[in-house]
C-alpha cells in the first residue's frame, strides 16, 4: 500500500485515520472498529464492505 495514498485516504464513516493491516490486507478505522478490504490492491472504501471488527480482535499499531 502506497504511504502518500494512506496519508490522504480517511474512514468515509466517521473521517478518521485508517491503519494499514498489511497481513489481513484491511484499512482499520480504530474509532468505528470497522476493517476495510484491499482488493487487488484497491482498498474498497464502502461502509456496505466493512467488515466489523469483533470486541476479541486487537486493533493493529500504526
Amino acid at each position: 500500500m502506497d504511504k502518500r495514498l494512506l496519508d490522504i485516504l480517511r474512514c468515509p464513516v466517521c473521517k478518521g485515520i485508517l491503519y494499514y493491516d498489511k497481513p489481513a490486507a484491511e484499512l482499520i478505522c480504530r474509532g468505528d472498529r470497522l476493517a476495510y478490504p484491499i482488493r487487488d490492491d484497491i482498498p474498497v472504501m464502502l461502509e456496505e464492505e466493512a467488515r466489523a471488527l469483533g470486541p476479541e480482535e486487537e486493533v493493529p499499531a500504526t
